[in-house]
């Protein structure tokens, strides 16, 4: 048995592909499947050692990605789409897989095409209350559709969609302990907790937002502040200009990247989420934990304001628009969550029943079934 999955561009599609491929392997593990093989297909491995610990085998297939505005680069990126179409089917004809699983993105795109052309069975999976361009696409010839959603459902084929929820790691899906992870990151015990999600990438808007509230915001809170990467050394660099002299610096945790432990950790300590309103808004819920999402203005088909205020129908968040992020504001929407517990406890409790488990489970277990209906 052998199974592709393909996705990438972000974290958001990476990583619920992890979050299927641990219940793929559990299931493998249970039925004693002998010999399956589970490959990831895209532009690049984006987390080597998640691919590794969960017995991946990468192969890379160039994508372009296709810009809706006007853009030299769209020619280059059309030029190399080419090959990367012909590179995925040569390798999707010599893999030749009972089954593929695209999470979306441009670079799933040459994967699911190749697909499509060597009619090997397709499932998709969509984050968003809106679907992006290739899943949009690949929905109507997939041969079962999941979201994460219930609304995203109308845009797919009745006959082959099923409202699951969103596939999640099993190593975040639970915080821990309060009282160990306050400890773990060396943090006081009687103050509420901000932890500030940007992304693997990071959120510049957020990161700069977060740094001009600081010393209002530590007076009364600490914080925990994933940066991303790239911004981390600039991040710090003007954290301790702008704390030089202020007696609660030591509230102020910054960190370049949340690996699983520490995101276990971070969410076992906090009081509140501030994140943007990708899919990640799914793990916030599961963590039960109140959020302010601050969705990306133009994203793609405008999924993230959509994704925040089908969020904040449900009452579990409360959404800042990024022409209206700034300290000020944000610092009262905290105070206004954290400091009334019957609007902190009514946040918490609704994300607690937006939260669909089993999401990983139910795909895992369809992508087995049907690469075992290929297999006879």
């Amino acid at each position: 048995m052998k199974i592709v999955f393909t996705g990438g561009g972000t974290g958001g599609h990476f990583y619920p592909i992890i979050a299927v491929v641990q219940k793929v392997n559990k299931i493998i593990d249970e039925d004693k499947i002998i010999g399956a093989k589970l490959y990831y297909i895209s532009d690049s491995p984006y987390d080597k050692q998640a691919l590794f610990e969960n017995g991946l085998l990468y192969e890379e297939v160039r994508a372009g990605k296709m810009r809706k505005y006007f853009s030299l680069k769209n020619f280059s990126d059309t030029i190399k789409m080419f090959f990367g179409v012909l590179g995925a089917i040569f390798k999707l004809f010599s893999i030749y897989p009972d089954v593929v699983f695209g999470k979306g993105g441009y670079a799933s795109f040459p994967t699911l095409l190749a697909a499509r052309i060597l009619r090997i069975p397709v499932i998709i999976h969509e984050s968003d209350s809106a679907p992006g361009r290739v899943n949009n696409w690949a929905g109507h010839f997939a041969k079962k559709v999941a979201v994460s959603f219930k609304e995203t459902a109308s845009y797919f084929p009745i006959e082959t969609t099923a409202w699951v929820g969103q596939p999640i790691r099993a190593e975040i899906e639970h915080p821990n302990d309060h009282a160990k992870s306050l400890e773990y990151f060396k943090l006081e015990s009687d103050l509420p907790v901000i932890l500030v999600l940007g992304g693997s990438q990071g959120a510049e808007l957020i990161n700069n937002t977060i740094l001009d509230a600081l010393p209002k915001l530590l007076k009364n809170y600490q914080v925990i502040h994933q940066t991303g990467v790239k911004n981390y050394k600039n991040v710090t660099d003007r954290a301790k200009v702008i704390l030089a002299d202020d007696q609660n610096k030591s509230r102020y945790t910054p960190i370049d990247f949340v690996n699983p432990l520490q995101m276990k950790m971070a969410t076992g300590a906090a009081s509140i989420v501030i994140s943007r309103a990708g899919s990640g808004l799914f793990e916030i819920a599961s963590w039960g934990i109140p959020s302010i999402l601050i969705p990306i203005t133009n994203s793609n088909e405008d999924h993230q304001k959509k994704n925040a205020f089908n969020y904040a129908r449900a009452g579990a968040c409360s959404v800042i628009e990024e022409m209206n992020m700034t300290a000020n504001i944000l610092c009262s929407e905290i105070d206004r969550i954290i400091k009334d517990k019957v609007i902190w406890g009514r946040m918490a409790e609704c994300a607690k029943a937006f939260n669909k488990p089993g999401a990983a489970e139910k795909i895992a277990r369809e992508i087995i079934d049907m690469a075992l209906s290929h297999e006879k």
